[in-house]
């Protein structure tokens, strides 16, 4: 996606940003997530940008530097920022949420175009800054389901469609990273995103509605970002029928990022095809029998 440009990137993340805001100030914050521990209020706190938390500009810091160091421990920074913020009010949570749509604003504004395409430590491993950007789309995607289910406002239909562009987009490169020769399309009823790797890069194009050739997960949009999260089991998901894999090898192929970046979005998806064709062909017996 750097290849797109920061204009069409930037158009993505921000109006996930938007939807998520529009989110936040409406559901009570009170409320308990599916997220163990988490209340909406933990949610939206980790997103913000509060004196000690700043993700965004720590990212552009390791772009600079040419993407050196070790990714951070995202468990123990949310831990921390969750705890701090903890009783913060509505009014500083939903400022903090602000701070850092306006600190990606400043970065597609003001940063030169070239830090795009430079490294960054991520949370998973060195990407493109601008694929780290949008890679904000995912996770404003996935914790607006979140939200969503706790009474706010649904996810729009398109912040859903960017968030798995980020999705196709992380998961090229970092096949591309472990010189893997691969791709799998997202498909959605609305159309989705696929991408193809190599050991000297990869590839992110929309697709249109319809039945993509090769290796392709076919769910919902929703379902396929909780399935990719963690928030649904995918394997339950494909046995009720709700998700569908078409030419599974191809996913197997790609199951090895697991190993190098364990927290990777879509890890569960992955897992899913290493658990399925490692069991014999026990479960893919019983799912397509007849």
């Amino acid at each position: 996606m750097t290849d797109a440009g920061r204009d069409e990137v930037g158009g993505m993340v921000l109006a996930a940003w938007d939807a998520f805001c529009v989110q936040a100030a409406a559901v009570d914050l009170s409320r308990p997530t599916r997220l163990p521990g988490w209340r909406a209020q933990e949610v939206c706190v980790h997103l913000g940008v509060w004196p000690e938390h700043a993700a965004l500009a720590d990212l552009v810091t390791s772009a600079r530097a040419g993407g050196t160091g070790a990714p951070p421990d995202v468990d123990g920074v949310n831990a921390r920022v969750t705890d701090a913020h903890r009783d913060a009010s509505r009014a500083e949570v939903l400022a903090a949420l602000q701070r850092n749509r306006d600190a990606t604003v400043r970065y597609l504004a003001d940063e030169p175009v070239d830090l795009d395409s430079a490294p960054a430590v991520s949370t998973i491993g060195r990407l493109p800054m601008l694929s780290v950007v949008l890679g904000q789309a995912y996770e404003l995607a996935v914790h607006g389901l979140d939200l969503a289910a706790v009474g706010a406002p649904p996810v729009p239909g398109e912040v859903l469609q960017s968030g798995l562009a980020a999705l196709a987009d992380v998961t090229g490169a970092l096949a591309a990273a472990e010189g893997i020769a691969g791709g799998a399309t997202l498909l959605t009823p609305d159309g989705g995103w696929t991408f193809a790797a190599d050991g000297n890069g990869w590839t992110v194009d929309r697709v249109g509605p319809g039945r993509a050739p090769g290796t392709a997960v076919e769910a919902p949009a929703d379902l396929l970002l909780e399935a990719a999260s963690g928030r649904v089991n995918p394997v339950a998901a494909l046995a009720q029928r709700r998700l569908r894999v078409h030419e599974l090898a191809g996913l197997l192929k790609l199951a090895p990022i697991v190993s190098s970046a364990p927290g990777i979005p879509g890890g569960p998806l992955l897992q899913l095809a290493a658990r399925t064709l490692g069991g014999a062909g026990g479960l893919l017996g019983r799912l397509f029998r007849g």
